[in-house]
């Protein structure tokens, strides 16, 4: 039976923890012989990571610092019945930001990303308004929270990608950062709509841009940003058709027969392991589009490919559950999940709230 368009929006956010949670041991190993000496030659459930790695102290099935701050954004999408920046802003301030040191091994998870040391920093130490806090990191954990936007606002376009855009810049200043964060939104929309990650994925957004149906002017060349100082960077013109086109031609590639990548785990070493957005997002489009029915084995090749595979298999959790709905989530990687039946719940109430 296929999914309604409510069971994919809940599908896409559990399977966004569901994959974050599975990378919590197998974080960054970028030697695949030690991943497999550490873990055996097939990771197929949470872990617990080892002494001296990145999470060590938590527990397999616990989420890292990338879901507590998805968790703090679905709780203030759903409080606030959509996307309200003041409310999630004083959540980073308030929740976050005091169990911080601006050290990387520190915080929820026990490591704190680059880009929020930054606005910690930024924040914290300089005092700085936060439309003054982005800064350059060309890192997905923008998009890695941003998806819960996604899912919210799925149904309106101009909304959705304005949200986007600015909780981005929060972070993340880099124009290409933000158009990235946006077509990945957009393309998440999408499949919450009942979309398939194929080579047509691209037309309806593309369409939203020919309408003007998103909140920027998508142009090649940018005029310089009003000298104002409530709008930075922000969301005012983007370059995303570029950014959509890829995610069609990836999923092409891994619908087409005659191009394969064996085992599919190996996609990371194909497209690179890394952290940057240019490795992960076409190795999620990839597999999100090659196991589109499988939600398992999607997730489960993110993990197996080693380096950044806590947001590989976040990105591709979000676009294979918003396929399959929470029915195609297997229901052992629920159960193994901490918190779980709160984080469903909350889902629950934030599909209830969509537009239809």
């Amino acid at each position: 039976m296929r999914a309604t368009h409510q069971d994919r929006a809940i599908g896409a956010i559990m399977g966004a923890f569901v994959g974050e949670a599975l990378g919590v041991g197998p974080h960054w190993y970028y030697d695949v012989k030690d991943l497999h000496q550490t873990y055996g030659d097939w990771i197929n459930d949470y872990t617990t990571p080892k002494p001296g790695r990145f999470h060590h102290g938590l527990k397999a099935g616990q989420n890292a610092q990338a879901g507590f701050i998805l968790e703090l954004m679905l709780r203030s999408l759903v409080e606030r019945d959509g996307y309200d920046e003041s409310d999630f802003c004083h959540r980073l301030d308030h929740q976050l930001f005091p169990l911080l040191d601006g050290q990387p091994k520190s915080g929820p998870g026990h490591y704190t990303s680059e880009s929020i040391r930054h606005a910690w920093h930024r924040r914290v130490v300089q005092k700085r308004p936060w439309h003054d806090i982005g800064g350059a990191a060309d890192t997905t954990e923008a998009m890695e929270r941003t998806l819960a936007i996604a899912v919210r606002h799925a149904v309106e376009p101009a909304l959705m990608s304005q949200a986007i855009a600015n909780n981005t810049a929060l972070t993340q200043s880099s124009e290409t950062m933000v158009s990235m964060s946006v077509a990945y939104g957009c393309i998440l929309a999408r499949l919450i709509q009942g979309d398939t990650l194929d080579e047509g994925i691209s037309q309806h957004p593309m369409k939203w841009i020919a309408e003007g149906a998103l909140a920027f002017e998508p142009v090649t060349t940018r005029q310089p940003a009003p000298d104002h100082p409530e709008l930075p960077l922000r969301a005012r013109r983007h370059i995303v058709r570029d950014a959509l086109h890829a995610a069609s031609d990836i999923a092409a590639m891994a619908r087409d027969q005659n191009v394969r990548i064996e085992p599919a785990w190996k996609v990371s070493h194909l497209y690179g392991m890394p952290c940057a957005f240019y490795h992960q997002l076409p190795a999620a489009y990839y597999l999100a589009a090659r196991f589109r029915d499988d939600f398992e084995s999607a997730v489960l090749h993110a993990i197996n490919g080693g380096g950044q595979n806590q947001s590989r298999a976040m990105l591709t959790g979000a676009l294979v559950g918003a396929q399959v709905g929470l029915a195609g989530i297997p229901q052992r990687l629920l159960d193994g999940l901490e918190h779980a039946d709160e984080l469903q719940k909350m889902a629950h109430t934030l599909a209830s709230q969509m537009q239809n």
